[in-house]
């Protein structure tokens, strides 16, 4: 078993940080300490529970000057974008202005006289939280925040790509007063991590990564009874129709694509555009994609970073490869300094004369290269957005919003959009179908994942 974890930037292949493995006991003692302080922390009014919360929120804003190059040295995102100190504000402070309402017990809603009759909604106790590099601290805020606010104590497993984002959370918490016990961060191995799911002593996990990743999860937690959470792949896909605005849908769709390097868990993957707007559409996504800069994301002039891995930009490398074989056209062949095999410094792609034989078009790449298909008519476009074995999110463009629902409501996702993409809304819960994986987070259903219910059927008079 390996001692430590080396995070190697993308900027330049260097260690930027390197970590010991948490030993064995450490990791008991971590659990015990956790489940030594969710009693207490249960009696502790949600009021006073999101006092912790917002004083964390300082705590991180105070450090984004740091965080902001931390991020770009640990997974590639320019610092022109200025970190995700506001998404996490408006999550996790939504998440905490709802929580009271949210957590109300639940009356019967037939009433009986001489019973009082209701469900409670307890902690779970001890919640993992293993979260993913592309947007650190975006994804793990979804279930820290509700899941303290709820009652429960957190453990969290952030991925090696990102280490010390586990460790700016620690320290915002600490500079927040959090009773110590009620979150912890660990640095653990995939065996260790297996291991403790195993050991019965976590009460829910929520894992944001792959499907290969949401399968281990599941075999290892297997007979414990623990409640999951999975967010895990997508193929997000948009339709946009004739009667589309068409500058708008280009623009956002050109940023849903390829914004963070197209490492988006609800970035776009494939376009499906009418055939009566299909060379105009083409045209002004090749225009507008033209005009990314890719290079070293400390640049203020970069808009596009190197991805998190070389791995990552081959697996790119090999889908674009595989269509162009298979037929299709690259439009943009940017020439971008140190685009091999074996870096991840990638340029933004636009394939054309796709189809659904291809892997660019059914089968996740992470990455910044869609594929862009014409089709005849609705029903053409609702059966290629369901040809996949992943379900996050779909965009309509179109200025008919009764049309857009009535296509969304045949497609197989989690979310809806019409006329903007690759966003997450805290106020709608956040979810997904088939491979995507399952359980829901944020809005007021994120709790209810968060929480198991406790009826009480009091006869008052005898």
């Amino acid at each position: 078993m390996a001692d430590t974890v080396k995070l190697i930037s993308p900027i330049d292949g260097s260690v930027y940080a390197e970590r010991s493995i948490a030993e064995d006991q450490a990791v008991n003692a971590a659990v015990e300490r956790a489940r030594a302080a969710q009693a207490g922390w249960a009696e502790t009014s949600i009021a006073a529970r999101g006092k912790y919360m917002l004083a964390m929120l300082e705590a991180l804003d105070s450090m984004n000057d740091e965080i902001v190059p931390e991020i770009a040295w640990q997974m590639g995102r320019p610092t022109r974008y200025g970190g995700e100190a506001g998404g996490v504000r408006d999550r996790a402070s939504y998440m905490v202005e709802i929580a009271e309402q949210a957590l109300k017990a639940v009356p019967a809603a037939n009433p009986k006289d001489g019973f009082r009759r209701y469900v409670k909604k307890e902690p779970l106790g001890v919640v993992m939280v293993i979260a993913p590099w592309n947007y650190p601290y975006l994804t793990a805020i979804n279930t820290i925040v509700p899941a303290l606010m709820a009652g429960s104590t957190v453990i969290l497993k952030h991925a090696a790509q990102t280490l010390l984002v586990g460790e700016r959370f620690a320290k915002a918490f600490e500079m927040a007063g959090l009773p110590k016990g009620v979150f912890q961060n660990l640095v653990l191995n995939h065996g260790q991590t297996e291991k403790l799911l195993a050991s019965g002593k976590i009460d829910h996990v929520n894992f944001t990564g792959s499907v290969g990743g949401g399968r281990a999860i599941e075999k290892a937690a297997a007979g414990t009874f623990m409640t999951i959470g999975l967010e895990l792949g997508g193929k997000d896909p948009a339709y946009v129709l004739p009667d589309v605005k068409m500058d708008h849908a280009v623009a956002s769709l050109v940023d849903g694509a390829f914004f963070n390097t197209g490492q988006c868990c609800c970035g776009i993957e494939r376009i499906y555009v009418h055939e009566k707007v299909y060379d105009e559409f083409v045209e002004g996504f090749i225009a507008e994609t033209k005009n990314y800069v890719v290079g070293n994301p400390l640049d203020p002039a970069t808009t596009m970073g190197p991805m998190a891995q070389a791995r990552f930009a081959d697996l790119v490398r090999e889908q674009k490869a595989e269509a162009l074989r298979k037929g299709a056209t690259a439009h943009v062949n940017m020439k971008v300094e140190r685009d091999v095999a074996g870096s991840p410094y990638i340029g933004p792609e636009v394939l054309t004369n796709v189809d659904h034989q291809m892997s660019v078009m059914r089968e996740e790449n992470f990455g910044p290269l869609v594929g862009i298909m014409k089709v005849r008519n609705d029903e053409e476009a609702i059966a290629l957005m369901n040809d996949s074995p992943f379900g996050l999110t779909a965009s309509i463009w179109t200025t008919d919003t009764d049309h857009a629902v009535a296509i969304g409501d045949r497609v197989d996702t989690g979310t809806i959009f019409m006329n903007r993409c690759d966003y997450l809304d805290p106020a709608l819960v956040w979810t997904g179908v088939k491979d995507t994986g399952k359980g829901a987070a944020l809005s007021a259903i994120g709790y209810d994942s968060l929480t198991r219910p406790k009826s009480y059927h009091l006869r008052e008079e005898i």
